[in-house]
């Protein structure tokens, strides 16, 4: 990661032209602007410092080839953005030997007549205005990862990352469908995981 610079940053638009013109300033202007918000980006799928700067690297290094490529139709951080989910998530999955436990014990249970057989809780405060307080997004991340691995990286995608359905689809080589289907079975697990939580700031 690097430290803030005291100069005024480029606009996207002033610092793709000056990158397509080789320009060196804008070699570390382009790094100095992303590589902090996209380290974390990384971070967040790999869970390790040493594996995360790789990634980091490669995407950055990925992003310079592509320029001429980059037809600007999005912003350049958007771009850069799923480069680097893209080099994350294909190194997170070469890392996966061992069986994905199972998210059974996390979703709600019915009884014969489809009724819960706990009652679902009602809480003041939800899942999203929890992620909406700087304070408690570490608990909220801490949670994330006790998921199983599938089914955390469809919500890491779709609810921190912002991705819509079909751009989580590509990224994790799946079906919308199948997209859809985790990522309900994610947040259900997930507000189970965050209930005990709920339940004492309510106390």
């Amino acid at each position: 990661m690097l430290p803030p610079s005291s100069a005024p940053p480029p606009s996207d638009s002033q610092l793709l032209l000056e990158l397509r013109a080789g320009e060196a300033k804008a070699f570390e202007a382009f790094v100095r602007r992303f590589c902090n918000p996209f380290f974390y980006v990384a971070k967040r799928i790999l869970r390790n410092e040493e594996d995360t700067r790789d990634a980091v690297q490669e995407a950055f290094l990925l992003a310079f080839r592509a320029l001429p490529q980059f037809d600007g139709r999005s912003q350049l951080s958007t771009w850069v953005h799923r480069i680097v989910l893209n080099v994350a998530l294909k190194k997170y999955r070469t890392q996966q030997r061992h069986p994905e436990q199972s998210i059974e014990s996390l979703l709600p249970h019915f009884v014969e007549d489809e009724h819960h057989e706990v009652g679902p809780q009602f809480f003041q405060s939800s899942v999203e205005a929890w992620v909406s307080r700087e304070e408690q997004r570490a608990i909220i991340h801490e949670k994330i990862n006790q998921l199983p691995e599938s089914y955390r990286t469809v919500i890491l995608l779709r609810d921190i990352e912002g991705l819509n359905t079909e751009e989580t689809a590509e990224l994790l080589e799946i079906s919308t469908m199948l997209v859809k289907t985790r990522l309900h079975r994610a947040r259900q697990a997930l507000r189970t995981l965050l209930e005990p939580l709920f339940r004492k700031e309510q106390s």
